[in-house]
């Protein structure tokens, strides 16, 4: 059944990519190049030294044990490097056609007739946002379904609106593209969320204000057959990018930086997702580069650049006494530096539900505080958190091909739930060494934890197996 599952999946993403392709070979004018070509993004992620060559492929290895079913070609999610290569041609919605000034004033009217008169066409459509202009918006939602195949083309900026009054509606949206199927967001511009403000009044920065939340930059939401690419996100009032309750998502070739000291200014958030694949893409923020939470299955990363910032993270999960659920997850190739976890899973006492089927490999770490870290204790307020016997389970869990330096004492921490132990936790090939004292790993209650290979730090045997 697994088997047929996977034929069908994989033949519905053949049908996506010939659909792709024949969107854009049919239309034959008024294409704009865009202002750098469409690797610019990536060339700057290979300044930083990464060689995907390098590493050794994972899917040969480990081969018993609970473990072995991890090893799967997960072939439901398809090579970007057939996507994007084409000429766009259609017919062209462009912004300033409808009114849209770019001179500091507010353009989101324009912005929203132009994207009616989009997604009221059929056929292939491009909006474009010309290069070298500047939009200024308030929360703007660009809503679905349309008749079109929509391609936003944004060349120049679009830079939010700074006054919290705009935001009363909604404080946790800027950017949304909500229920809109196989659109194409890229272009070689710039999404500014202009976060600054936000910043300087989170309750992470100034104590004595109340928490509240502050607005995603872009979000995707209930969309199927995503391509995002060749974009650059920058100082997010939070969030970045989300997509959430989306389907057949490729995002690839993006830069995504804010200060490492904004709050909760996560990079690239995933949740409630499935079939979605990140790829060469450069992200430095205030928190996690990479967050995956409940819901999302089939997620892959690959050739990511991350810091600063919280590092690649699953989790948090199991807040308030919540379910939570993620599965076939691979992070295969990347490099951390200067950031404050490495490749991480966190949970909260008292969750439910389980994170299952999860790959770390091929990973240099370049002074990482906690490089490698299973929390099912993770507690991030100021009040300690009450115990609590329920967990979300972890089981099937490969950190493999992992090496550099670590900015913490433990290198390695499995701090795992006493009422439910992580299950079936591979260390292979590890190599984390330290300029000062030598590193130390943590290992507490994990049944059936395999080490293989050349492993530094090495769990103790007698941490194996703690009830």
């Amino acid at each position: 059944m697994a088997l047929e599952r996977h034929s069908v999946q994989l033949l519905f993403f053949t049908i996506f990519i010939i659909s792709y392709i024949s969107r854009y070979a049919l239309c034959l004018a008024n294409y704009h190049e865009p202002p750098y070509g469409s690797n610019y993004y990536l060339d700057e992620i290979y300044e930083y030294g990464y060689d995907s060559q390098a590493y050794p492929s994972y899917l040969s290895s480990i081969e018993d044990g609970k473990s072995k079913d991890l090893i799967k070609q997960r072939t439901q999610i398809f090579n970007l490097k057939n996507v994007g290569g084409f000429s766009k041609r259609g017919k062209t919605v462009n912004v300033d056609d409808f009114g849209a000034k770019a001179d500091g004033t507010d353009d989101s009217k324009a912005f929203m007739q132009a994207w009616k008169e989009a997604c009221s066409n059929t056929g292939a459509v491009i909006v474009v946002v010309p290069v070298d202009k500047t939009y200024r918006l308030k929360p703007i939602r660009f809503s679905g379904p349309c008749k079109a195949n929509l391609t936003v083309q944004i060349y120049g900026t679009l830079e939010a609106s700074d006054d919290p009054s705009d935001y009363k509606k909604d404080g946790r949206h800027w950017i949304v593209f909500d229920n809109v199927q196989n659109l194409v967001v890229e272009g070689g511009g710039t999404v500014n969320g202009n976060g600054k403000i936000w910043w300087e009044n989170s309750c992470k920065i100034n104590k004595s204000l109340p928490c509240k939340d502050a607005p995603t930059a872009l979000t995707f939401y209930k969309g199927n057959n995503l391509v995002v690419s060749n974009l650059k996100i920058q100082d997010a009032q939070q969030i970045h990018v989300s997509f959430q309750k989306c389907k057949n998502v490729l995002a690839f070739n993006l830069m995504v930086t804010a200060p490492g000291d904004s709050p909760n200014t996560d990079g690239i958030h995933v949740t409630n997702t499935q079939n979605i694949r990140i790829t060469s893409s450069t992200i430095g923020t205030g928190d996690d580069c990479i967050s995956i939470v409940s819901g999302s299955q089939n997620v892959q990363a690959q050739d990511i650049t991350c810091g600063p910032g919280h590092g690649i993270s699953i989790g948090s999960l199991g807040k308030g006494n919540s379910n939570a659920y993620v599965s076939e997850v691979t992070v295969d190739g990347a490099k951390l530096s200067e950031t404050a976890n490495g490749v991480r899973i966190k949970t909260w006492q008292g969750g439910s539900g389980y994170v299952s089927n999860i790959i770390f490999q091929n990973i240099d770490m370049v002074n990482v505080k906690n490089p490698i870290i299973i929390d099912q204790n993770y507690c991030d307020q100021d009040d300690p958190c009450k115990e609590q016997s329920s967990a979300v389970h972890i089981k099937n869990v490969v950190f493999k091909n992992i090496r550099g330096t670590s900015a913490s004492d433990e290198a390695v921490k499995l701090d795992c739930s006493k009422s439910y132990p992580c299950e079936a936790i591979v260390l292979e090939n590890i190599n984390l060494q330290s300029e000062e004292d030598e590193p130390k790993a943590l290992c507490n209650n994990v049944d059936d934890l395999a080490q293989r290979g050349s492993v530094f730090p090495r769990c103790p045997e007698l941490n194996f197996n703690l009830l």
